[in-house]
């Protein structure tokens, strides 16, 4: 008989309990399998876990050193800002206060050069007053010397003589005419 059947039918094996050979050339099998594992696959492993993490990390670093960078700029933005804002609105305050000086200015200049036209038209028409008041003393003497001297029948063409009797005569006028207003 054969050994193997003789050794079957001799004890009944369960089948849920491997025979010891084969534990033991598994459990060998196991550990080379496992120390292959741990020497060669497992520093790899660690090796970019390590790098992952540190990559996490300083990523994490840097994106709090940008966000406190960011931080920074938006406040020194909002600083300039707010100072811009102050700058403007002094420089529109200074804009119209000098707009108001100059229109203050070009008041006064106006009501002077307003003032000096209305001078000199006075003057004008007091020199042309003058003019024609001396125009017509000179005109109503030669006609009143003529229809003097055509009343009279003689001339009178004595200048110096024409020339007072005329002034006189005027000047009874003038001082008849301030009574009267």
């Amino acid at each position: 008989m054969n050994p193997l059947v003789q050794l079957a039918a001799e004890k009944p094996e369960n089948p849920l309990i491997p025979p010891i050979p084969e534990l033991v050339i598994g459990f060998i099998a196991f550990v080379i399998v496992f120390g292959f594992l741990a020497k060669k696959l497992l520093p790899n492993i660690n090796k970019v876990l390590e790098e992952r993490r540190e990559a996490i990390e300083g990523g994490i670093e840097k994106a709090d050193a940008a966000q406190t960078e960011a931080q920074s700029v938006l406040e020194q933005y909002k600083a300039q800002l707010a100072e811009a804002r102050h700058e403007a609105a002094r420089l529109r305050q200074e804009a119209q206060e000098q707009g108001a000086v100059i229109l203050q200015e070009m008041r006064a200049e106006g009501q002077r050069q307003r003032e000096e036209i209305i001078a000199a038209g006075h003057a004008q028409i007091e020199a042309d007053r003058k003019a024609a008041a001396s125009a017509l003393r000179q005109d109503v003497g030669k006609l009143a010397t003529d229809l003097a001297g055509k009343l009279v029948g003689e001339s009178l063409e004595d200048h110096a003589r024409q020339s007072g009797t005329v002034d006189r005569f005027l000047d009874e006028l003038e001082a008849k005419a301030e009574a009267v207003r």
